[in-house]
Order: structure tokens, then sequence, then C-alpha cells
């Protein structure tokens, strides 16, 4: 999923506490709005679009690796060894776990961060431009009149987006906390040993990939409208649909614009090119190539 790594907007925080294994969908609503139904040009491309979803959800899947999984499962099976009172059995997982993750390094000396798991979040937002053009309005408003807890509730429903939340082992500091613990063991000191555990297990980094879904409806529905275009001797559906298509791609990137995605300037070109494609495909007319130019904005597009 190439274009999707080219969207990502990546960051990354220590979070207290694991996250809890997740895939959630969950159908925003502009403010004091409900959700709108969407055309049936957009419903038409939904299933590619939840098809790429779910295939770069399985490569980060295969992107995990066991041995940092490893490494975690020992830690944890080190604190309830401790909790048991089982110190040797504790002192065991915690080499396994050095070790293992010292193997790790010695093939890969420049791993900052290790993954053992991804949860992903869908937020959609089903709302029309003219509803999110006013929601943003909405928001802008009362932070200018100083509202700035309502603001925030109110951007919550603001954003169309897939998250890919990686949980990762930092390879620079985990393995010298467990050898800070061995000492603690070895001298009695349990109760030190496990709050350090702890620490280390509510420590890991996660990082955040953002795929806007506006950018991937609107790439889907230019695939769609290709094909179409290329295609002689079109019907009146097939040319109704190739001018739905390409009017759905326009919506989307407005509704990615208003959204905030990506850079401003970015979105005029593609607005142009979209005129293009309207001249070109008007009464019937058919031919190749026409697409290529917006194809290779979206991709550079974020």
């Amino acid at each position: 999923m190439d274009s999707q790594n080219r969207t990502a907007r990546r960051g990354s925080t220590l979070v207290a506490g694991l996250l809890i294994p997740m895939y959630i969908h969950a159908a925003n609503q502009a403010p004091s709005a409900k959700a709108e139904p969407q055309s049936q040009a957009s419903q038409s491309v939904q299933p590619q679009v939840d098809k790429r979803t779910a295939d770069a959800a399985l490569q980060k899947q295969r992107e995990l690796m066991a041995e940092a999984q490893s490494a975690i499962a020992e830690t944890e099976k080190a604190l309830k060894a401790l909790d048991e009172k089982r110190n040797r059995d504790a002192l065991a997982a915690l080499a396994s776990a050095t070790g293992t993750l010292e193997l790790l390094l010695a093939r890969s000396p420049k791993l900052a961060l290790a993954p053992i798991r991804t949860d992903v979040v869908t937020h959609d937002l089903l709302a029309r431009n003219d509803t999110v053009k006013a929601a943003v309005k909405e928001v802008r408003d009362r932070l200018r009149d100083g509202e700035v807890q309502k603001a925030r509730q109110l951007m919550q429903a603001l954003a169309s987006e897939v998250e890919f939340r990686t949980l990762n082992i930092p390879l620079e500091t985990y393995p010298a906390a467990i050898k800070a613990i061995t000492p603690l063991i070895d001298a009695g000191k349990i109760e030190e040993a496990k709050t350090a555990l702890r620490t280390m297990l509510n420590t890991l980094v996660v990082t955040t990939e953002v795929v806007p879904l506006p950018k991937l409806r609107a790439e889907e529905q230019i695939k769609a409208a290709q094909a179409l275009a290329e295609k002689a001797n079109r019907s009146k559906e097939e040319n109704d649909k190739l001018a739905q298509s390409v009017a759905a791609a326009r919506d989307q990137l407005k509704i990615a614009e208003l959204l905030g995605y990506g850079d401003k300037k970015d979105y005029k070109p593609m607005y142009q090119q979209i005129d293009e494609l309207d001249k070109k495909t008007a009464g019937g007319k058919s031919g190749m190539g026409w697409f290529e130019k917006l194809k290779q904005q979206l991709a550079a597009w974020m």
C-alpha cells in the first residue's frame, strides 16, 4: 500500500499502560448534524477502500517482530514470578528477554523501535461538504470566543482517517533497563524490581500512522473514471457513471481540504486537472493517458 505510506503522518509518544488490542470503526458525525447519506459513486468504491485498509493492516502485522513479542512475554513472566516469590524464575525470564533483544540488535544494529502490536482505528466522517464547512466554521467561532473546551469537543468529529497505532519496544533503553533490574533481585529488593518492571511495561513507545480516507476514496474514484474514459462508444449510463466518479473525486478532495489534510497549495492543481477531465470526457469522448497527471498528483500528495 505504497500510496498510503506516502500519505502517512507519523509521530510517537510514551504511554502509561499497554493499549488494548483493537480494530475500531467510528462513524463520525459533524457537530449539530446527523450522519448524512453518501452518493452512489462514493458508496461504489467503499469495498476497494476497505480492502486497501485491510491490506495495510495485514502488512503491519507482518512487520511485527516475534523476538520483541517474546521479550515482552518474558518480562511479564518475570513480573509474575516475582509476585509469586519465584526469584530464580524471574531472573531466568529476564535473562531470556535480554538475550532475545541482544540477538535482534545484532542482526539490526540501527533498529530503534521493535514493533510488537498494531491496532487499527478508523474515524469516518459521514457528512457532505457544506456540513463539514459549517462545522469547521463553528469550531473557529468557538475558539475566537475563547470556548476552547467546546471547540475541542467539536473537533473530535472532524476527522476522516485510518490510524495505525503500533506499540514498540525502545531498543535504546529497554535492554539496559532489564539489566539494571537484575541486581535489585539479587539484593532482595523485590518491590523495587517489580516497580521497575511495571515502569518498563508501561512506557513502551506508540507510533501512529494516519491515512486520510478522502485521499483513498479520491484515488479509487479516479481509477473507476479512468476505466470508463478509456472505453470507446460508452453508453449513456456509462457516461453518467464517469461524470459521477469525477465529481465524487472532486468532493473527496474538498472534504480533505476542509479537514486540513496535506498542504493547501497542493489542492488547486488537482482541481484544475479534474476540470480538464470534465472537458476531455464530455460528450462521450474517450482517450488514453488523460488521468496520469492527476494520479501522479494524488500519489505525491501528503
